[in-house]
């Protein structure tokens, strides 16, 4: 892996180089939310160069409009890019594009707008002390693959191997209950946007219900998703429910669909790992989506350590269609950087590679996550061959309201065809993220889909 890696903060080194699996210590634990470490685990000091600021924790303020509740304001609209990142410079920015450089090999117009650093990831205070409970009561087994005893926050502020930095990831803050309308595309060669498919979504994290005051069972679910799609007309009715548990190997992801035509409800076992997502018309797999998604239970996640990396951070302006509609974003060959606000981050790097018993389409993963919540990041993947297959890139931005930052949108560009897709795009009227009312276990139940089934 080709990263210039900075050096990890005394107190994670000793935990990655020797026993990676080696529990949190008292005196470890103690650091988080003091001068060393935020409450979520990342450095709280800025950088050398000043480019990446402290970490202070004020919570970020964002307009929502009642009229359009789910589209949140820019708060930095007014900002200009510090600088940009072009084929004609790239190199000099190398050990922070890692793989992304190959996007100005391919795409010589292709071009990067460098923002302002600003660490807007907050977390509410029942999730925070619900992240300090975790850091000595938040234990693995089978490798990382099971978790118990974990409460509704951050499962490993002090993550001591590359799995546990992504179950970080996948059990990112966003809201508790979350509503989102939304619209994917593929956008081929020729650069005309295909609608794949618009619907109406429900996200829960059940280990977020506020209140709550015991620890998960590793046969819950951290994550509980139900799709029903609302265009094109042939998918109108559809329905795709997705439940994954903090125990992946005795349980697993359970995925179900309901198909008009058949009025029946379908076990999917197949929707998971390496299969095309059918919210990208098949240029993106299940597991690409927020930049990892699902079981990990078929690769072996090195931790590589912290180091600085350009993401999408803030990105607001790409979900506000009255600055970038769909129109506007789409543009040949990759989104139209205009659209698109990189920073400069610290991030968790993470390298996975398909165990040997298994099968990929990419079976080598560089993974990027924020260190600011987990939210955010990029995952770039490599095919057999070792060239750049895919990246994707998550669309992150903190949702305010008190609550965490959006993964739920984000880009896969891929380097074979200069096919890419956008899941999840919020850039129309009536689209958004929705914090709403929580749902019962049975709204995701395959019982309730067949119910309400039409046609």
């Amino acid at each position: 892996m080709k990263v210039a890696i900075r050096a990890i903060a005394g107190l994670l080194a000793a935990g990655v180089a020797g026993a990676a699996f080696a529990e949190v210590g008292a005196d470890e634990a103690k650091q988080l939310g003091g001068a060393t470490l935020t409450v979520m685990g990342a450095e709280k000091a800025g950088n050398k160069d000043g480019t990446i600021p402290e970490y202070t924790g004020q919570v970020l303020k964002v307009a929502i409009d009642p009229k359009n509740p789910g589209l949140r304001s820019d708060p930095f609209a007014n900002e200009k890019p510090l600088f940009s990142i072009t084929a004609q410079n790239a190199a000099k920015y190398a050990d922070k594009l890692d793989g992304m450089i190959e996007m100005f090999k391919i795409h010589p117009n292709y071009r990067m707008d460098v923002y302002p650093t600003h660490r807007t990831s907050t977390l509410p205070k029942y999730v925070i002390d619900n992240t300090l409970k975790n850091v000595t009561k938040c234990k693995s087994t089978q490798n990382d693959l099971i978790l118990v005893g974990c409460y509704g926050g951050i499962p490993f502020p002090i993550p001591k191997s590359g799995t546990q930095v992504m179950w970080n990831h996948l059990t990112a803050f966003e809201f508790y209950t979350q509503s989102t309308n939304s619209n994917s595309f593929v956008v081929p060669t020729s650069g005309n946007p295909v609608l794949v498919n618009g619907a109406v979504g429900a996200q829960q994290w059940p280990a977020y219900e506020p209140g709550r005051t015991t620890p998960m069972e590793g046969k819950e679910q951290y994550w509980q998703l139900r799709l029903d799609y609302t265009a094109p007309a042939r998918q109108v009715g559809e329905k795709l429910v997705l439940l994954d548990p903090f125990d992946t190997i005795n349980y697993g992801r359970r995925a179900y669909t309901y198909i008009p035509g058949q009025r029946r409800v379908k076990l999917a076992p197949d929707l998971a790992y390496d299969t095309p997502a059918p919210t990208a018309g098949g240029s993106s797999n299940m597991d690409d989506a927020k930049g990892w998604l699902g079981a990990l239970d078929r690769f072996d996640f090195k931790l590589v350590g912290k180091k600085e990396k350009f993401i999408i951070a803030n990105s607001y302006k790409y979900q506000d269609p009255k600055v970038c509609p769909f129109e506007k974003t789409l543009t040949p060959k990759f989104p139209n950087p205009d659209c698109v606000r990189w920073e400069l981050r610290r991030v968790w790097a993470v390298e996975g590679t398909v165990k040997p018993q298994f099968r990929h389409t990419s079976p080598k993963r560089n993974l990027f996550w924020d260190e600011d919540g987990f939210a955010g990041g990029v995952s770039e993947n490599y095919d057999a061959s070792g060239k750049m297959y895919r990246v994707v890139l998550v669309n992150s931005f903190p949702l305010g309201e008190g609550n965490g930052t959006n993964s739920s949108s984000f880009f896969t560009l891929d380097m074979h065809t200069g096919v890419y897709t956008l899941q999840g795009g919020t850039s129309y009227p009536g689209g958004g993220f929705y914090s709403i009312p929580a749902k019962s276990a049975s709204y995701f139940s395959p019982e309730v889909l067949a119910g309400e089934g039409i046609r």
